[in-house]
């Protein structure tokens, strides 16, 4: 895949909104309330599948060499072992899915730009609540049921990013056509 100028300055741009996303956070047990997902879900609606991925993958890469641009200005390679890392890696896939579901299509409204933002929370959730299982149980010694690690990992999250989601497809469908077709 070659990229302009404009879709390096595009795909930074969501790394560096991502990385402002986590300093926003709210520290919640295991999972801290941020609007990291909220640029993730955007830059899939607006960059598009792969740049949308490149952009998220961008900044968990820099995160692990480093970059103190995780939520509570963290990061490294030991991070790997946070329970919240999970949903970082969810953040890649999810961008990925949200822009191969919208990307290019005029014709969708708000009702798809949505279901794509909702399909993207998801796979966030999917990768984020095992890894967190996983992670306490068997690194940190902290004994949790599969229950539990949906209650903490998910549903508390629920209504803040169902807000999210609206928000993400609201500004996800007025940009869209215009960073789309106006790309090169």
């Amino acid at each position: 895949m070659k990229l302009s100028i404009k879709d390096m300055i595009l795909a930074s741009l969501f790394t560096a909104l991502t990385a402002i996303g986590a300093f926003l956070s709210i520290p919640l047990g295991h999972v801290p309330i941020t609007l990291q997902s909220l640029f993730t879900l955007l830059s899939g609606l607006l960059l598009g599948p792969k740049l949308g991925a490149i952009s998220q993958g961008l900044y968990v890469l820099l995160g692990l060499l480093g970059v103190r641009i995780f939520a509570n200005f963290d990061g490294g390679i030991q991070y790997i072992f946070k329970p919240s890392f999970g949903f970082l890696i969810g953040f890649i896939f999810a961008s990925f899915m949200v822009g191969k579901l919208v990307y290019k299509k005029p014709s969708l409204g708000f009702r798809g730009f949505f279901i794509a933002s909702l399909v993207g929370s998801l796979v966030i959730y999917l990768f984020g609540i095992p890894y967190m299982y996983l992670i306490l149980n068997y690194v940190s010694d902290i004994e949790v049921g599969l229950l539990t690690a949906l209650k903490t990992g998910c549903l508390i999250f629920l209504p803040g990013d169902l807000l999210k989601t609206v928000v993400a497809s609201f500004v996800g469908k007025h940009l869209a056509n215009i960073l789309w077709y106006n790309r090169r």
